[in-house]
Parts: C-alpha cells; structure tokens; sequence
C-alpha cells in the first residue's frame, strides 16, 4: 500500500471509468418510464402488470445498496466494479431481447442487483484517488453523471423509442459498460483492507426485507388506493417490523451491519438527513412536471423533453462552477445559495397555469437546476470531509441509500397529495358550474347542459382545471418544505485543516 495519489493522466481514465458506469446506472432510474406503453404491446402486459419493471429495478437496487459497503470491503472495491459493470451490462442486454414479461421482470431484477453498487461505489473511489483539497471537483464530476443521468433520462428515453425501439433503452448500456469495465481493468488499484470483517447476515436481512417491503409499499400505494388494499396494509405492517427488529438489533449486537460510529459523525448525519429531502426535491418535481405537460397541457414526449432539458443544463453549469468555487467559499454558503434558488424555482413552478407558455416552465427548471447543483456537491463534499476514511465503502452507499429513500417517498406521497387534492377542487368546482353562473356562460358560450356531449366538455375542463389546481398546491408543498430545512445546513461544520496532515490512500 502506497500514500500516493495516482498520476493525473490516470486519474482522468479511471474519473472517466468512473463515471460512464455511474450515469449507465443512474439513467436506468428513469430513462425505461416513457417507454412502458411501448413494452406493454411487445410482452402482452396490462397496465398494472408492466409497472412492475420499473417496481423490480428499484427494490433489488434498494435492498442491495446497503450491502455494497460489505462487499467492497471483503472483495475488494475494484473488484466488486468489475463485477458489477458486467452483471449489469449482460442484464441490460438480456432486457432488450426479452420476449415476455417474465424475463422482462427478471432481467431487470438483475440490473437493480448489479447496478446497486455502481453510484456509492464511484463516489467513494472519486474520493480516495483525488487529495482532499480536490474533493469538490471531484464530487461536481460524480454528481453530473448521479442526477443528470435521472433528469435526461426521460428524453433521451422517448427519443429512442420514438426513432428506433424500445428495446434501445437498454441496449444503449452495452458500449458504455464495455468501455467503463476496461477502463477500470486497465487504471484502477486494488483496494486493501487491514481487517475483513464478518457479515451481520441477520442485520442485513432484516434491514433488506424492511427497505423491500416500504419500496414496495411506496411503488404500488397510489395505484392500490393506498390503505384500502390488504397489500399495502401488510407491506406496511412489515416494514414497520422488519425496520424495528433492525434497530433493535442494530443497538445490542457487538458487530451490527451498520457501524453506529457513522452516524457518530455530525456532517454525515446531518449531511445524509439533507440528502435525503433533496431527494424528495429533486426527483419528486422529475416526477411530476412530464404528466403535468403532456396530459394537461397537451405536451408531446419530444418537446416535454426539450422544455424540461435546461434543468440539466443548468445543474452542469452550476457543478462546474461550484467545483472551483467550493476551494474558497465554505460549503454552507454555497448550499445556502442553492437552496434560496430551489426556493425561488418552486415558487415560480406556484405560479402555473393551464394558460401559460414554455418559457416559465423553462426558466423555472433552469434555475432549479442551478440550485440543484449548488446544494449537491457542497453537500457530498461537507458529508464525507470529517468522516474518516476507512467508513468511506459503508458510508457512500448509506448516503446514496437515505438519498434514494427520499426520493422514493417524495414521490409516492406528492403524487398522492396531486390525485386526491384534484379530487377534492373537481368536487367544489363542480358545485359552481351552474346554468345560471355567468361566469360558465362567458368561458364556455353555448354550452348545452340537457346534452351529454355537453356535460362531457364540462366535466373534462372541471377534471383539467382541478388537476392544475393540485399541482400548483404540490408545488407550494415543497416550497414550504424548502424553508423548513434549510436551518439544517447551520448544523454542519466545515473542515478544519490541520498543519502537515498527510493523505491517507487505499489505492495500490
């Protein structure tokens, strides 16, 4: 084991590695949504059936998570890349000539397997090849490929199969995982570890089988009416269970799967807690902006990609900028600023309309993604600067597992706020839509209340104006939001720098 960093020409091939495998994953996330009405003509699914590629992906990535600190540890991390980078490649092959659901579900089981280890992975290895004063350079390179890959994704997946197939969504991996599994053969050392420790199998367990079933619950709550359906019911209850026998176990074992000393740590705790609402808001607008433009506002898939293309560009630009800012403004500041743009954007995104052109939708994103930037990476580096680094494996797949939990509830619970919310203003509006209201006779001049077809338009502009109505209120829910945790960053600290303190590396 050596204390030197590798050279910087390979730095850059192993950064570059690096992060063709991180976006590879990162853009599975979400680039398979836009094209499920494609799959479910090709497997013979129903609606209800083929959600479940997306639900498969998301839970094994989610159990797996956890485990990738263990495995990185006891294999070895590059070794576990390797492995990785394969089993995800193969399985993202095996979904493009899948012929039935059945192989579609499984292979994409697989993907989730493999592909858990790929974002925590990358980052800690981002980490230990860069001395710390080039950490935030560093985390700006990570965090391009770990939330640009989910904000492009949906574009870039309509793109491909509107002009090729869907089966392009997946095999669109195969070069880029060939190119990242060779780059990491050829650059990348051999982590060492002085200690392997055993796997708490029981702790794992109860740990996957509680995030498992919440992922569950989560995925498949809003189509099953929530706690009207036994499923959810049951999915819940063994969450609940699974979660408190964790814990339990967690505080009276001596070699728990988690080592408590993390949490020990006050930037990661508290870094990890922002994390995981800067999941909720970033994903949770990523999930609600596309239906929003294409049912409401009559959007085709290319141009809701376009339209919502400058989020992307404005994170890139802020990473960048950031990378270099963050070695002489502290990281709080920075995070500060950030979030007083995500703040403004959600404002601005309040501010909505059914009458409103592409322009505020596009200056809204541009600036979220600005203030996107501007938290991620401060937020990555202050996480991780006084942690030290032998939790690095445990700590980067906990960071990236609270951030994805977050992302995971932000979206089940505003797109069930969005749904009953429009429910409750289509029953108030309905009660105004009058013969004698001329406020219905100015909007809609002949209207003919005896006729069906009538009653149909109506009920049609009542369902599209309640739903903008429940969209705005999502959007305002996470302004609100916004407010509330942004004393969190007060609770951080910076980095204190140490006269002579030397690096230590894992790298051979």
């Amino acid at each position: 084991m050596t204390d030197a960093y590798p050279d910087n020409t390979t730095r850059r091939f192993i950064t570059a590695s690096v992060m063709a495998a991180t976006v590879m994953n990162s853009l599975d996330s979400t680039i398979a949504n836009v094209a499920l009405p494609h799959m479910r003509g090709s497997v013979s699914a129903s609606p209800d059936q083929i959600t479940w590629v997306l639900t498969s992906y998301i839970v094994a990535a989610a159990i797996m998570t956890p485990l990738t600190g263990w495995l990185a540890g006891r294999f070895g991390r590059k070794r576990l890349m390797q492995i990785s980078i394969i089993g995800f490649t193969i399985a993202s092959g095996l979904c493009g000539i899948a012929t039935n659901l059945s192989e579609l579900v499984g292979f994409r089981l697989l993907q989730g397997i493999f592909g858990a280890a790929l974002v925590p992975m990358s980052q800690a290895i981002l980490l230990d090849i860069n001395p710390p004063e080039r950490h935030g350079p560093a985390m700006a390179i990570w965090g391009m490929g770990a939330i640009l890959g989910p904000i492009i994704g949906p574009a870039l997946g309509g793109w491909l199969t509107d002009n090729f197939t869907w089966r392009w969504v997946f095999y669109i991996n195969l070069p880029v995982g060939v190119l990242a599994f060779f780059g990491l053969t050829l650059f990348l050392g051999e982590t060492k570890n002085a200690t392997r420790i055993r796997l708490d199998a029981f702790g794992f367990a109860m740990l996957a089988l509680g995030i498992g079933s919440l992922q569950l619950m989560l995925d498949r709550g809003q189509q099953l009416d929530w706690f009207s359906s036994t499923e959810i019911v049951v999915e819940c209850a063994l969450s609940v269970l699974f979660f408190y026998l964790f814990v339990v176990h967690t505080l009276t074992a001596k070699n728990p799967f988690i080592d408590l000393a993390l949490f020990k740590d006050r930037n990661f705790l508290f870094g990890s807690l922002f994390g995981f609402f800067l999941g909720v808001l970033i994903f949770a607008v990523l999930a609600l902006l596309p239906p929003m433009l294409e049912e409401l506002m009559g959007y085709p898939v290319m141009l809701t990609g376009l339209v919502t293309a400058p989020r992307g560009m404005g994170t890139m630009i802020s990473m960048i900028l950031v990378g270099q800012l963050i070695k002489r403004v502290d990281a709080r500041i920075l995070i500060g600023a950030g979030m007083v743009l995500v703040a403004w954007s959600t404002y601005m995104m309040a501010g909505f309309s059914l009458d409103m052109d592409e322009s505020l939708v596009v200056h809204s994103g541009f600036i979220q993604g600005l203030g996107t930037g501007l938290i991620f990476v401060p937020l990555s580096t202050i996480a991780f600067a006084t942690l030290a680094p032998k939790y690095r494996n445990e700590g980067t797949a906990m960071f990236t597992l609270i951030r994805n939990i977050g992302s995971s509830i932000g979206i089940s619970v505003l797109q069930a706020m969005t749904i009953r919310n429009a429910a409750t203003v289509h029953s108030r509006l309905v009660e105004t839509v009058r013969p004698d209201n001329p406020n219905v006779a100015k909007a809609m001049p002949g209207l003919d209340f005896s006729s069906l077809e009538g009653l149909l338009k109506i009920n049609d502009e009542i369902t599209r104006q309640a739903s903008m109505v429940s969209y705005i209120d999502a959007f305002y829910a996470l302004f609100v939001v916004i407010i509330l945790i942004s004393p969190l960053i007060l609770l951080m600290r910076p980095p204190r720098k140490q006269a002579g303190e030397q690096p230590v590396m894992h790298m051979d």
